[in-house]
Formats: structure tokens, C-alpha cells, sequence
């Protein structure tokens, strides 16, 4: 199952999962790229998301409007979709309308994988990322040991080049494999300083002690974070 949480009211950019690029809702977008790898559902805290899904025909469920994360949303939603605690659930940010199905295949593959090891709480993903591009609080990075799992996130440039030249960043997309199993103790999980402080809740696993599993993809998509993401996407679609 795939769900796409769809929070109407972001601070940085309100009512952004409605922001039309090319005729078409950016999370109805999103949802329909993904559409042919699982079924999909989005969650909402808005009405009218609901209401512009079921014109899609994209399945939407309502969900609280007091959640403090997507993965929280998502784990309402799989609640009330009544999943087995072994189902596979891909959570797609609503601001990735150019997703490839490739990079959403691997980390379904990689959570596959990944199923019966409970010190494995996410699966997740990264794309090499350049030196300038590192610099952008808005790309998350990531660093990993020698079995891509992840060490640590941040917004910050890390590593730090502190005596040579680096040019081997990875950027961290926001798409996250779990078992209802794994949803459910993430959601159960204290709420911990360094994912307030960095406003990424992948951070809250890390804080905890459980690992966070990162395979490298091949990706031309980008999230729409400022309504300057906004305009660049709306000239990719034209293209």
C-alpha cells in the first residue's frame, strides 16, 4: 500500500498539495505516478483534498489535523484501512509529482528485504548530490556506513569538508518503507529533541536506536518545498 500524507496547512507553504501544475493537483499528481506500483491512498486533514481525490478516482482518507509528522498521518490511516501487521507501506510524499517508478520500486524491494529484521525500522533513499547542491538547507543529507545504513541526517552540510574538496553528498529523498509492524512502533516512539530541532522526523528511529536502511536511486525528481519549487515545476511539465 501506498499513502501519501497531504497536510493542507504547511507553514512554509500553505495549500501547496492543491498547487496546480498543468491542470492537475500536485498530490493528485503524485498519486497518480505512483498508481501502477501499489494501491494508493492519500491522507488528509482537508475535505477538499478528499473531494478533488474521489474526482480522480484516487482513493483519500481523513485523518486528525493535530499530527506533528507525515508518518504519524500515515499511521492513522493504515489504522483505519484495517493493514495486516506484515503489509508493505510506502509512504510518498505529496510534493514528489515527478516520482519515478523506479525509485519507488526499490525501496518497496528494499522493505521487502528488510521485513524480518526488527532492528530495520526504515527503508529509504538517497541520489549522489554536488558540493553547491549540499548547500540547500531544503535538501536533506544523509551520511551512511559501508552497508548504506544510515548514520545520521541533517539539513546541514555533512560531512563538513573541512581540509579537501568533497563532491560525494548524498541527498536524502523523502520516501519511507515500513511494515505496519515498524509504523506502528515508530508512531509509539517518544518524540525526540533532534527531530524537533532539524524538522525531520526520520531522526526520531536514529534517537532511538534503530537503523534506518538507504539504497542509492537514480532520480531527475525533486520535491516542491517554496513556491519557487513551484515555478521550476510547472516549466519541467512543459518540457
Amino acid at each position: 500500500m501506498i499513502i501519501i500524507p497531504a497536510r493542507i496547512g504547511s507553514s512554509r507553504f500553505p495549500n501547496k498539495v492543491l498547487a496546480d501544475i498543468g491542470g492537475v493537483p500536485m498530490v493528485i499528481r503524485t498519486a497518480k505516478a505512483v498508481q501502477d506500483i501499489d494501491d494508493v491512498c492519500i491522507a488528509t486533514d482537508s475535505q477538499e483534498v478528499i473531494d478533488i481525490a474521489r474526482e480522480h478516482d484516487i482513493k483519500a482518507i481523513m485523518t486528525s489535523q493535530e499530527h506533528q509528522s507525515g508518518t504519524d498521518r500515515i499511521y492513522e490511516a493504515a489504522v483505519k484501512l484495517g493493514l495486516s501487521e506484515n503489509e508493505i507501506i510506502i509512504n510518498v510524499q505529496g510534493d514528489e509529482p515527478f516520482i519515478e517508478t523506479d525509485v519507488v520500486r526499490a525501496i518497496f524491494n528494499l522493505t521487502r528485504k528488510n521485513r524480518d529484521n526488527e532492528e530495520i525500522m526504515m527503508n529509504s533513499c538517497y541520489k549522489k548530490i554536488t558540493n553547491p547542491e549540499a548547500d540547500d538547507p531544503n535538501i536533506v543529507k544523509v551520511v551512511t556506513d559501508t552497508d548504506d545504513i544510515a548514520l545520521y541526517f541533517s539539513r546541514a552540510k555533512i560531512p563538513y569538508p573541512r581540509d579537501h574538496h568533497f563532491d560525494e553528498y548524498k541527498g536524502h529523498l523523502g520516501i519511507y518503507g515500513f511494515t505496519m509492524y515498524s509504523l506502528k512502533t515508530f508512531c509509539n516512539l517518544k518524540d525526540s529533541s533532534l527531530e524537533h530541532i532539524e524538522k525531520l522526523e526520520q531522526l526520531r528511529a536514529l534517537y532511538h536506536g534503530y537503523k534506518v536502511a538507504m539504497i542509492e536511486v537514480k532520480t531527475e525528481s525533486f520535491g516542491i518545498d517554496t513556491p519557487e519549487d513551484l515555478e521550476r515545476a510547472i516549466k519541467h511539465h512543459r518540457l
